[in-house]
């Protein structure tokens, strides 16, 4: 499936704060947006929901699709971010929770280990979005 990234978006205005892009991440989400979502990216950002498994470009897009589909916000708990100069290690607490479209429980958490980058904008985008860590995925559908 094509998304047509340039119409019809959401726009999520990026932070020049590396502690705040999970925050801006979430209001991406939340929106329900893909294409809103895809602006915390930078074009060439991977995007690993499988471990040792990360996908691009539209990959991307449709593994973030996904999620979105479950039609449930996201909750993040930034716990650590460390920069070196343009370069940040976000360490992030996060939880989906609800009840998706077609009315079963879902709980998806995890603590993402992501690295995101200053562009010459000044404003921060994901290079590495490891939602879950080193962990396997903490999922229950009811």
């Amino acid at each position: 499936m094509a998304h047509d990234l340039n119409t019809h978006s959401k726009s999520v205005p990026l932070s020049d704060n590396a502690a705040q892009h999970p925050s801006v991440f979430a209001r991406a989400f939340n929106s329900r947006d893909v294409a809103a979502v895809e602006q915390v990216y930078e074009p060439g950002g991977v995007l690993v929901t499988v471990p040792g498994q990360p996908v691009t470009g539209a990959a991307r897009i449709a593994a973030n699709q996904r999620f979105l589909d479950l039609g449930l916000p996201i909750e993040v708990r930034p716990r650590h971010v460390y920069v070196a100069d343009d370069i940040a290690l976000l360490i992030v607490d996060w939880t989906i929770d609800g009840t998706d479209c077609d009315g079963r429980p879902v709980h998806i958490e995890g603590t993402a280990t992501d690295v995101a980058r200053r562009g010459p904008d000044g404003r921060w985008r994901y290079i590495i979005d490891n939602p879950f860590g080193t962990a396997e995925p903490e999922t229950h559908h009811g």
